[in-house]
């Protein structure tokens, strides 16, 4: 197999993992079951988020909708998109009195070949971008989804967490739902990135890196992930 198709093929198994996946993720997220997560990252990225002070946001991968409902119940008019139809349909029962159109379910190759008509003062993209190829061609249509002055949000695993005993070098990794309860089944593949790596793909991308914050865990004083605040040319 090619690395083309190597790429393709990965690309399409985290699709599949998340769809099979989704009701437990949901049920997961939503009982704050995840250490790093309650104690540090989405605390993280909705302060970074708000320091901001966007009118509005696009929540690129939202999952069932969390950072979504978070956002507007911080007065940001917050729209989700999400490529699992399972996780929309979750956020959408959350939601229950929100317009059809604030949660859509588009692929990240949908979006990169321009068919999001809609531009925002903010991006967030929260835990969401695992992919190789199909995560690049989407950072590069960002910057036309953004208003004069507008901001992309990116938070990740730290890389030097992330790499745990394996090469300190770009490529596909296994998946885990370590530190999740529930009846998960075979986790989604993901395209783990140096520090280097991320730096680059966001520049190659017509974004131009803002900062960088690399929230802390309270207890290990390890970084337990990345935020990147980037903004169009």
């Amino acid at each position: 197999m090619s690395a083309d198709e190597t790429t393709r093929h990965s690309d399409a198994r985290i699709l599949d993992a998340w769809r099979e996946n989704a009701a437990p993720w949901t049920q997961t997220v939503r009982a704050q079951a995840i250490e790093s997560r309650r104690l540090v990252t989405d605390r993280a990225i909705l302060d970074a988020a708000v320091r901001l002070r966007p009118r509005d946001a696009l929540d690129l991968g939202c999952g069932e909708g969390w950072l979504t409902r978070a956002l507007r119940d911080r007065g940001i008019a917050a729209d989700g998109i999400d490529a699992i139809g399972e996780l929309i349909d979750a956020a959408r029962q959350a939601d229950p009195d929100a317009p059809p159109q604030r949660y859509a379910r588009l692929s990240y190759e949908t979006i990169a070949a321009g068919a999001l008509n809609a531009r925002y003062d903010l991006i967030v993209c929260n835990f969401s971008l695992l992919g190789g190829a199909a995560v690049d061609a989407l950072l590069s249509a960002l910057p036309a989804l953004l208003r004069d002055g507008g901001h992309v949000l990116i938070q990740t695993l730290h890389p030097s967490s992330a790499c745990g005993d394996a090469p300190y070098i770009d490529g596909w990794r296994d998946g885990s739902w370590a530190g999740c309860d529930g009846a998960f089944g075979e986790p989604a593949p993901w395209y783990f990135r140096t520090l280097g790596s991320w730096l680059k793909v966001v520049r190659e991308s017509g974004l131009t890196l803002r900062e960088l914050e690399e929230p802390v865990h309270p207890v290990t004083g390890q970084p337990v992930s990345l935020i990147l605040d980037a903004v169009g040319a």
